[in-house]
Order: C-alpha cells, then structure tokens, then sequence
C-alpha cells in the first residue's frame, strides 16, 4: 500500500502527528488511552480492546486498535477495500466515518501517508474556520 515514500511509520509518529496539528488536545482515556481531539471532537485514539476487532485464529481481543476519522464513507471504503492495505473496519463502526489499525501494521505504510491520514482526520473535525485557515497555510498556492 506505500503509496509515498520514506520510512515506515511508527506508533510515535502517530502521537506526534496528531500533536503538530493546531488546536488540540490530548486526553488520557480509559486505560489511559490517548484520545486527540480537535475543538472537543475526537479525530485519532487509541481504542481499548473491544469484542469486535479480534485475531480470527485465537479469539484474542486485539489491544493495539488506533482509530482515524476520515472525510467521507468514499474514503473510508477505499481504505478498507485495498487488499494491500493494514485498515480495516468492523460492524460497530459501520455508518461511522472512521477506519482502524492496528499499531502493530502501522510499518506497512510510510511516514507520509500516515502525515496524510492524520492530517485529514483532523481536517475532518476541525471547525470550518480552522480548517481553512491550516489549509490556506499548508496547500501550495
């Protein structure tokens, strides 16, 4: 799925990506899980287990779940239906505007398409003005 160059993303970058974005805050939530959000919208955290993304072999809850908003169910569907892709989505999330990942595959994609991904999670929460005002700033002229 590289679809950029660069090195291969990490748990860190995550964190210092959704960091670099303006305006946010960061939550411990349960089991001290980060959650970053924008103007009180969340738009990357770090899920607990839960019953419905688990190892099809072992039945293991998996403990590693990232969660990213994207703009638009077109979005989404074309990162979970790439077959090269580690995002995935579960019926809970169904009608929901997200993807998922587990840390664990976060090394299949590359630094920059993460930078994308938590850029446009953000942009998809972030207010209007906010939006275009990082947008104006970050888009070539």
């Amino acid at each position: 799925m590289r679809r950029t160059g660069g090195r291969s993303a990490r748990v860190e970058d995550v964190h210092d990506l959704a960091l670099g974005m303006p305006h946010v805050r960061v939550y411990a939530g349960t089991q001290n899980r980060p959650i970053y959000q924008v103007g009180g919208k969340s738009f990357v955290f770090f899920r607990n287990p839960r019953p419905d993304a688990f190892d099809p072999d072992t039945g293991q809850r998996y403990d590693d779940v990232i969660v990213f908003w994207v703009p638009s169910e077109g979005d989404k569907l074309a990162m979970v239906q790439d077959e090269s892709s580690p995002f995935f989505t579960t019926p809970h999330f169904d009608g929901h505007l997200s993807v998922l990942v587990r840390a664990s595959r976060l090394g299949e994609i590359s630094y920059d398409e993460l930078a994308e991904v938590v850029q446009e999670a953000w942009l998809s929460r972030a207010s209007a003005r906010r939006r275009a005002t990082w947008l104006g700033e970050h888009l070539p002229d």
